[in-house]
């Protein structure tokens, strides 16, 4: 039952972040440098939710993530950039659900 929250969340997120991709924040010059740099925002955006969420259910986000992911992008499969965009995935829904906790006051 536990699952159930989470899924609803991971819906509400992957709607929000698939509605509108963000421009990459790493405009590298070749595919290693931009999965590198990808993968620094992803290290951010992780560390910034283990701060925020119990463990348990922070390691249960990047197992829902990395799956919805995976899923979004099974046509890239076995293609160059499909690393890339797995990470790229993983750090958008990362910091939509790391938006949830701003508060709604400015």
């Amino acid at each position: 039952m536990k699952c159930v929250p989470l899924a609803i969340l991971m819906l509400a997120v992957v709607g929000a972040a698939h509605a509108s991709p963000a421009p990459s924040p790493c405009p590298g010059e070749t595919t290693v440098d931009m999965r590198a740099c990808a993968a620094r925002s992803l290290n951010q955006s992780n560390a910034q939710l283990l701060r925020k969420l119990p463990r348990t259910v922070f390691l249960q986000w990047q197992e829902a993530t990395r799956e919805a992911c995976a899923r979004a992008y099974t046509d890239n499969q076995g293609g160059t950039l499909y690393p890339q965009l797995l990470i790229s995935c993983d750090d958008q829904l990362n910091r939509a659900l790391l938006k949830q906790f701003q508060p709604l006051v400015p």
